[in-house]
């Protein structure tokens, strides 16, 4: 397995019960494709944007320290690329030391 690094931003619109449940999702696909978190999830709450995305100006962090296969950022990338909630994300493989 390979370590993985994800960083997403959640509309700040979603209401909690939405915000729970886009976290709850991805958490289940790292689970589903055998994947296992490697750190605590940091969640950086409400931060103001550098500029404009689909006229937001602020979103809600989260980073992610992951292993997994690269079938399981495959799956991410899919379900974040089709998700209403989400105004971008980010995955990047961590280099071995």
């Amino acid at each position: 397995m390979r370590a993985y690094e994800m960083m997403f931003i959640i509309k700040p619109d979603v209401p909690e019960e939405g915000i729970a449940e886009v976290k709850e999702k991805l958490h289940k696909i790292i689970d589903d494709f055998g994947g296992e978190f490697v750190d605590e999830v940091i969640g950086w709450g409400k931060k103001r944007m550098a500029y404009k995305i689909e006229d937001y100006s602020e979103g809600i962090y989260s980073l992610w320290h992951f292993k997994g296969m690269p079938e399981t950022v495959l799956e991410l990338d899919r379900i974040i690329k089709i998700s209403d909630s989400l105004l971008r994300h980010i995955i990047i493989r961590k280099d071995e030391k």
